[in-house]
C-alpha cells in the first residue's frame, strides 16, 4: 500500500509538470499576453502544492531559490515592458546565487583527474567564448547599458552553476548530481531562449520552448529536494559531502 501511494504522487507530480506544459503551449499559441502573464507564476504555486503532499522540510537555499525564481517569475505583472526585464534578470541572478552558494562547497576537488580537470577547462572556455559572442551582439543592438550588464552577470552564474553541477556529476555519478544537472542545463536553455525572442526574433515556438524548459528546470529542482531529503541527517559537513557523494552505482 505504501509503494503504491509512493508511485501516485509520483504519477500526480508528473501530472502537474505535463498541466503547466500544456498550458504555456496554449497561450503562446493563442498569443495571449494576460494568459502568459498568469501562467508563469503558477510554476512554483503549483509544484509546492504537490511537494508539500510528501515532503515537510526544504531548506534555507532551496526556499531562498523559490522566492527569488517566483519573484522573477511574477515580474512581468509589476513591472512595464521597459523595467520588468531588468527586475526579473535581478530576482534570477540572486535565484542562481542562491543554489551556486549551496552547490559549490560540494565540489570536491581531490576527486578531479588531469582529464576531467582539461575538460572542464575546456568546457569554460567554450561557454566564456559563446557569452562573449552573444555579450558583443547585444551591445549593439540593446541601448539600456544595465541590462546588458546584467545578462553578463547573470550569464556568468549560469556557466559557474552549470560547470560546478557537470563537475560533481563526472566526479561522483550520483543521482543526485544527476538531477542537479539536468536542473541548471534547462535554466540555462530558457534563458537563452528568453533572450532570443526578445532581442532577435520572436516566435510563439522560441517562447513555447523558453517556458517549458523553465517548467521542466524547476521540476527536476524539485525532484532533487526529495531525493536530498532522502538522506540521513548530517551531524557535520563531512558527514554531508560522504552522504551526497555516495555512488548510486554501487
Amino acid at each position: 500500500m505504501k509503494n503504491f501511494y509512493k508511485i501516485n504522487s509520483n504519477k500526480i507530480f508528473v501530472g502537474a509538470l505535463c498541466l503547466l506544459i500544456a498550458l504555456n503551449i496554449f497561450g503562446t499559441v493563442s498569443e495571449n499576453a494576460l494568459f502568459l502573464q498568469s501562467t508563469k507564476p503558477l510554476f512554483i504555486p503549483v509544484f509546492l502544492i504537490f511537494f508539500f503532499i510528501r515532503n515537510k522540510v526544504i531548506i534555507l537555499p532551496f526556499i531562498l531559490f523559490l522566492l527569488f525564481s517566483f519573484l522573477g517569475d511574477s515580474a512581468s505583472m509589476f513591472f512595464s515592458n521597459e523595467t520588468f526585464l531588468k527586475a526579473s534578470s535581478i530576482m534570477y541572478l540572486l535565484s542562481y546565487f542562491c543554489l551556486v552558494g549551496f552547490v559549490a562547497p560540494k565540489f570536491n576537488f581531490e576527486k578531479i583527474n588531469i582529464v576531467i580537470a582539461l575538460y572542464l577547462i575546456f568546457v569554460i572556455l567554450i561557454n566564456m567564448y559563446f557569452l562573449y559572442t552573444i555579450y558583443s551582439i547585444l551591445k549593439t543592438i540593446v541601448p539600456d547599458s544595465l541590462e546588458v550588464f546584467l545578462f553578463g552577470v547573470k550569464s556568468i552564474s549560469m556557466i559557474f552553476l552549470v560547470i560546478i553541477a557537470f563537475g560533481i556529476y563526472l566526479t561522483s555519478e550520483t543521482k543526485l548530481s544527476i538531477l542537479f544537472l539536468i536542473m541548471a542545463i534547462s535554466f540555462v536553455f530558457s534563458d537563452i531562449l528568453n533572450y532570443v525572442s526578445h532581442y532577435y526574433v520572436y516566435h510563439w515556438s522560441l517562447l513555447a520552448l523558453d517556458r517549458i524548459s523553465h517548467v521542466v528546470g524547476l521540476f527536476f529542482f524539485f525532484k532533487y529536494i526529495m531525493e536530498y531529503n532522502k538522506l540521513p541527517k548530517r551531524l557535520n559537513e563531512v558527514n554531508d559531502h560522504h552522504a551526497y557523494s555516495k555512488n548510486i552505482l554501487v
